[in-house]
């Protein structure tokens, strides 16, 4: 069995981006980098490399190629804040699933692993669309 099957399939990880979801719709230094009114597109786009991640359908290739989650974050300044942010409202959501521990672990290391893999500076700044130099400081 893997992963995807062993926490209980698609409903799980829908559960899991709902609840993450419902922190970044109030977050203020998160809601910015979405420009899209509603969080509903983001939210299934998440879901969907998330199912694919961990063994389910690839839906998320089939729909949108290669993942590239580095180049498709890109455009956006993600700097330690961000981070942070996205790892509390990430980390509540995690927790409110109902898994053993050791799946618990897998799932958090992996998450808390790509919160630092998507981090493009080290500067203070708004979040938000990192203009021209995709938030990287260039002096």
């Amino acid at each position: 069995m893997n992963f995807f099957d062993a926490v209980g399939g698609e409903p799980t990880f829908r559960k899991l981006v709902d609840e993450f979801y419902a922190g970044v719709a109030t977050d203020p230094l998160l809601r910015p980098m979405y420009p899209e009114e509603d969080l509903g597109p983001a939210a299934d786009r998440l879901t969907l490399f998330l199912i694919q991640y961990w063994g389910g359908p690839n839906t998320y290739s089939a729909q949108r190629g290669h993942p590239r989650l580095r180049m498709r974050h890109a455009p956006f300044r993600v700097g330690p804040a961000e981070r942070d942010a996205w790892l509390h409202h990430m980390r509540r959501a995690v927790d409110s699933l109902d898994l053993s521990a050791d799946l618990h672990t897998t799932l958090w290391d992996y998450l808390e692993r790509a919160a630092y893999f998507m981090v493009n500076t080290m500067d203070d700044g708004p979040a938000g669309p990192a203009g021209p130099t995709n938030g990287l400081k260039t002096a």
